[in-house]
Parts: structure tokens; sequence; C-alpha cells
């Protein structure tokens, strides 16, 4: 179905396991939409996409794509948003490097990312790929605060059907990991600023004086920090920590962030891979520069680079056997969690490890106990505590186990995820300051070469609305409620003082409590350990992660929350879940043709999208519509229709039939529209008869490998082929 110009609902396109959900489960929203006259757009967010639209002069004029995102961020702004957000690709520099050469393998005479600029040129280049790579959409579509939760049905669901949780022992060896000085923690300050302001970031050294960004500009009552991570503590830290791991008989695992944080993480990242391998760093550093060894991109890069050079594998080979055990991302391939940055994201790694009894897959192939390396200490203090409760009170019961919601402060690229282009690699020692225009020097730092200095901000208004939207929320459900900000450090410091007054203006002071993140974590989880149910007010990582950790441990999953961002202007950005393990499912169905992702986040951002839009437009067929999807999710949940983890079994594109056939069914027995009613007996009438024959269709090729005609950039005709196999199903919706 062709777009409207002005679409009801935008849907985006993304990558991975959700859009190749996207390509079955699209079609089916767009027909049922259009018989109620609501039109469903989309705009491509992909990664693909993104390269493309920022190259239009490298390409012919029928490939150039519009940049979807850009025409987004200015939507998102108006009154008229209704989005509907699925997870895409945060990229790291090793997916944007292999989605470019998919791209130009496919006839896109795009440009090589240029590792290593030498022309202004290249630099040009190399500052458009590098604008695509982390957290590139989110911070755009973003204009809101984030309320994130399991819907009822989902919580009610786990409960009843509680996911197999792994045992915990109190002598369990499983610990984390962090710093204990000269992280970003440690070194911070931060300051609100009392009138807009524009500030410069310069670096003053022995030989004068570079700016690192100048000109921006934030308005009055900003909350703007500045940190660094020492270079030379970090690598102290991360080998004292390898050589504890070799002696207590762990597993040594790192666990980053490095696709959202695209500049700070992927350098410690390539720290750990230097560290890992120092003699050999130190012995072939001429070498290594020589083949293009960029430690950042990962061990895997690394032992392809120099493969063919045999006392560089010899030295690897020989190190290897004097380290710890490694934690593996695919103990059967041999790939290491060293190997990939964008490989182990700590909000969706360290919940699986947590769920899993605290154990980790080793190179054997078997469980073992783990530390789990965290080198800052702003949020390490959560997992760590995670794993002290557990070892002391045993695992989780999900059957029995509150939930905890959370209200996240993120609008207006607020704090560390909006801090790419304020991010640097110090190159020589001085002192970095951050100037306000009249002269002020609001920050200062004395860095040595190779610290990592970041700045991150966090607006007025943003603020504000967060703490309302915790306000009303608390009202909505009268839980407990609590603030995860520590007095101790400096930017939370400053939260405090706008939280603080506002609380005390609405009367509502007496409802909630400020605390340190660790002090939240074990509050949460006594909470949800007797049944009781909390909201964790957080601000834009803390929401990431326990928007991972809490849901994986109640629900099995994270997407199949419930992700409402009211936008500040008045619309809506409903987000479908996260999509950590998207890759693993795409990794299957081009394997054995089967597709385990599900989709039930989507079925309920599309509830509440259909609902927004009834409210804000007044539409009563758009109500009706979007109560038939609660019902159809509903559905799903009651008569286990998710999709099966096993190829021959049904998967995605089987439960695709059963939300249609349960939504079909609950517009055709609805009393509210009879001309939605006339048009939908047949359909589900019509879905009923030929089940057995549309089951059928959709098994039929399981077992054996599928053909999508890429990774990055599938052929929208062999995805179609693929995901929407059963031809009866296909005419019944049309």
């Amino acid at each position: 179905m062709a777009d409207t110009p002005n679409p009801d609902i935008i849907y985006t396109k993304v990558d991975e396991a959700p859009e190749l959900a996207s390509a079955s489960l699209l079609p089916i929203i767009q027909r049922f939409a259009a018989a109620a006259d609501i039109s469903v757009g989309t705009k491509d967010i992909s990664l693909a996409g993104r390269i493309l639209s920022a190259f239009p002069e490298h390409l012919s004029a029928d490939q150039r794509v519009t940049d979807d995102l850009a025409e987004l961020g200015k939507l998102v702004n108006t009154p008229a948003a209704n989005v509907i957000k699925l997870p895409n690709i945060s990229a790291s520099g090793p997916q944007l490097l292999a989605a470019i050469a998919e791209l130009q393998s496919k006839g896109f005479a795009l440009p090589d990312y240029p590792e290593t600029p030498s022309s202004d040129a290249e630099k040009a280049i190399r500052a458009k790929y590098d604008a695509i790579k982390g957290s590139a959409v989110n911070p755009v579509l973003r204009e809101g605060n984030s309320d994130r939760r399991a819907a009822v049905a989902v919580k009610n669901y786990a409960m009843a059907n509680p996911h197999r949780m792994g045992d915990w022992s109190a002598t369990s060896k499983t610990r984390v990991a962090a710093m204990s000085g000269g992280d970003f923690f440690s070194n911070e300050t931060a300051a609100t600023l009392a009138s807009a302001s524009t500030v410069k970031i310069v670096l003053e050294t022995a030989d004068g004086t570079t700016v690192l960004k100048d000109g921006i500009s934030y308005p009055a009552g900003t909350v703007v920090d500045a940190t660094y991570m020492s270079a030379k503590a970090l690598d102290a830290f991360l080998a004292e920590e390898i050589d504890k791991a070799k002696a207590e008989g762990v597993l040594f695992s790192l666990h980053l962030k490095a696709t959202m944080m695209k500049v700070s993480d992927p350098i410690i990242f390539g720290h750990a891979v230097k560290v890992w391998l120092a003699p050999v760093f130190e012995k072939f550093a001429d070498k290594l520069a020589a083949l293009g060894v960029n430690p950042n991109s990962g061990l895997g890069d690394l032992l392809d680079r120099v493969k063919d050079d045999a006392e560089i594998t010899a030295a690897i080979d020989a190190i290897s056997t004097t380290r710890p055990p490694m934690y593996m991302v695919n103990s059967d391939r041999g790939i290491t969690n060293l190997h990939v940055p964008s490989d182990v994201i700590v909000d969706a790694s360290m919940p699986a490890l947590i769920r899993a009894g605290g154990k980790g897959w080793g190179p054997d192939n078997k469980e073992h106990d783990a530390v789990c390396v965290i080198p800052d200490n702003a949020y390490a203090p959560v997992y760590d505590e995670t794993i002290k409760f557990f070892k002391a009170n045993g695992k989780l019961n999900p059957a029995t186990a509150g939930t905890v919601q959370n209200i996240g402060l993120m609008a207006q690229k607020a704090e560390e995820y909006g801090s790419h282009p304020t991010t640097f690699e110090i190159p020589e020692a001085g002192t970095v300051k951050m100037i306000l225009e009249d002269g002020t020097v609001l920050h200062s730092h004395a860095v040595e070469a190779g610290d990592i200095w970041r700045s991150s901000s966090a607006r007025k208004a943003p603020i504000e609305d967060w703490i309302n939207l915790a306000i009303s929320r608390q009202k909505a459900t009268g839980y407990r409620a609590i603030f995860w900000l520590d007095p101790a450090r400096a930017h939370d410091a400053e939260l405090i003082a706008y939280v603080k007054p506002i609380l005390a203006a609405a009367g509502v002071a007496d409802k909630f409590e400020i605390m340190d993140p660790r002090s939240a974590t074990r509050a949460s989880f006594e909470t949800i350990t007797k049944g009781e149910n909390t909201i964790a007010i957080t601000g834009n990582v803390l929401r990431d992660y326990l928007t991972d950790l809490f849901p994986i441990l109640e629900l099995a999953t994270s997407a199949k929350m419930l992700s409402i961002v009211k936008l500040m202007n008045g619309g809506g950005l409903f987000e479908t879940g996260a999509g950590g393990s998207a890759p693993k499912h795409v990794q299957q169905l081009i394997e054995e043709n089967h597709l385990r992702w599900d989709s039930l986040g989507e079925f309920c951002a599309l509830g509440e999208s259909l609902q927004f839009l009834a409210d804000a437009k007044g539409n009563a067929r758009a109500k009706v519509l979007g109560q038939a999807v609660d019902a159809a999710t509903q559905g799903i949940l009651d008569h286990d229709r998710s999709p099966s983890r096993k190829v021959g079994e049904p998967d995605n594109r089987d439960s695709h039939y059963w939300f249609a056939r349960y939504w079909a069914e609950a517009l055709a027995t609805q009393s509210e529209d009879g001309e939605l009613a006339k048009e939908f007996a047949p359909v589900a009438k019509a879905l009923a008869e030929n089940e057995a024959k549309i089951a059928a269709e959709l098994v039929a090729g399981q077992g054996a490998p599928a053909d999508i005609g890429g990774y990055y950039y599938p052929d929208p005709a062999k995805l179609a082929a693929v995901m929407r196999p059963s031809g009866t199903l296909n005419q019944i919706i049309g």
C-alpha cells in the first residue's frame, strides 16, 4: 500500500528482526486501518536508509532517498505526530562498515569510510558517517519523556506462566567490577545555567589553545555537566581485573554501550582489547598500525587483519593461554566478549546473566561464574546491588513479583545519550575548559593524553515535564515512587534542586522518595519481591538500563514493554520495546527460515497509537479499532500464540495470523460501529475456516535457508516472499 502524503500514523521502517516482522505485520495493519479511513504510512530510519540519505551526490537519481529521519524530527515537534517507533540499529563502527560494504555491493556508489582522513573532502565524508553511528535516531525523535511499563495483560500472563529463572547461590563468584577512581562518576562537575548561554570547549596545552567545540547554545536553566575518564586509571583497572578473574577462576566479561555511547564506549572497549593483548601491542605496534588495526573495532577485526602474519598470530595464541577464560557471545563459533563492540550491550547482557543465576557461557560451551566489568561507577552499582540481592535472597519469582514501571528523562537529547558531539579523546596533556560567552569558566579538568572527556546536558523544560509526568503517574497508580538520584553525584544534585521545589509546590513531597541508584535498586527489589509495585523515576541512561533489567526478570523479555512518549508539543511517540536480540533472530531466519521475534510490543504500541488518534482527533472509528487491537493482544496471550523458539513450530508469521484473526473477530462482534462489524465479519470467517491451510503454508518453508537479499538492505520482493508465505492469508487480507 502506497504511503499517503500526510498519514494519520507513521510506522517506522527499521532493521533486523523488527523489520523482518514488519514485512508480515504492516500489510495487516494497513488493511485493517484503511477500513476505518485511517492511513498508516512509513518513514525509513534504518541504518541503510540513513546512510543513503546522507550521500545523494554519490547516487543516481533513482537511488536517492529522502532524509526521513529529518522529516520525522520536524513532525515530532508538532501536535500532529503519531509515530510507532520500532527499535533501530544504533550502529557501532563495525556495523556501519558492514552496512556500507553491503550497499556498495548492491550498486550504490557510496564512498568508503575514511579511517584516517587526510583531506577536507575525506574529513567531510567521515563526519557524515560518524553522525550516523550510535544513537543518531533516538535523540531526534524523543521530543518527550518516557513512560515505560508492562501492559497489564502482559504482566498477568507472565505471572500465570512464569518463565525459567536460573538459581542463585550465596557462594556464587559472580561480581561486578568498577573503577575506584578516575572514572566519569568521580570526575564529574555540573552547573545549572542562570541565563541563556553560548559555550565553547577548549583544550589548553603547553603549545597553545585548541577549540574542540564552539557555538553550543543552551537556554536558561540547563544543567550542564562535564567529566572525564583517565586512560591510565582505566588501563590499570582492566589489567587488575583480568588478573583477578584468572586467580578467581571465573570468566572475564566487559559490559558497555558501544552503540548509544558511540564515542566514549568504543574507546573504552578498545582499551580492553589492548590490555588483553598488551604484549602483542607492545611488540608489534608498527606492524599492527600498518595493517590498519584499530582496537576499538574489536578482537574480531584485529584477528582478521593479522591472520596472514604467523608471528603475530603465534604471539596472540601465546598470550591467550595466560588469560582467564572469556565470556562468549557464541562459544560454538569462538566469538568472544571482545570480538565486536556492539555484540555485548550492557542493558541486555547484564540482565540475561542475572536471570541465568549469574552464569555466562565460557569457551568450553558451559556456564560459569563471571566478573562483570563495568568501568564507570555512575551505573555499575545498580548491577552490583542486584547481584548482591539475589545472592542473599535467591532468584526472583515471576509468578508473584510486582512490577517496576519507569518514568525517564530523555527529551531534547537529555544527559549522556546526547553527549556525542561533545565527547573527545584527548590528544595531549592539558586542561579542558567549558567557557561561557562572557568568559566565565563553567568547567575545568586537567587531563592527559588518551583521556576521554565529555559534556552532557539536560534542559529545564524536559526536566520539569519529567517531574510532572512522574507526579501524574504516581497519582494514577498510587505506587511507591522513587527518584533514582544520588546527592553525591554532581549532575544528580542539580536535578534534585529541581525536583524538591516542584514536588513541594504540588503538595506531593510525601509521595516520593529520593535515593541513590544502589539504594533504589535494593528498595525496588524488596518492593517487588513482596508482590508490590514501584515507579523508578530516572535519567536517560538508567531509563534504558532499567527498562531492560526489570522486564527481563519479570517478563523474560523487554520486547513486550509498553513505551509511551508524550511529546512535549502534544504529539505521541509509541515505542515497541527493545531489539537487543534482533541479530540472533535474523541469523536463525536466514539459516532455517524461522523468526522467533515476538511482535507483542508492536501490538501494544498499535493499540496505544489508535487510542491516541481517537482522543486527539475525536476519531470514533480509531477508538473501536484500538479496542479491538487490545482484544486481539489479549487473545494472543490467553491462547499462547506467541512465537516459538524452535524451527518447525509456529513463529512470528503464525502469531500475525492469529493477531489478524482475533482483531477481525473483535471488530466483527463489536456493536459500536455496524459498518466495521459488517466489513470484518467475512474476514473473521475466512481466517477461521482456513486456519489449517494457512498454518500449513506458514510453516512449509521452515528448516531450509531463507534468502532475503541482504542483512542491512534486504530485497523487498524476497523479504515479502519469505515473510508472507501464505497465499491464502494474503488473499484474505488483501
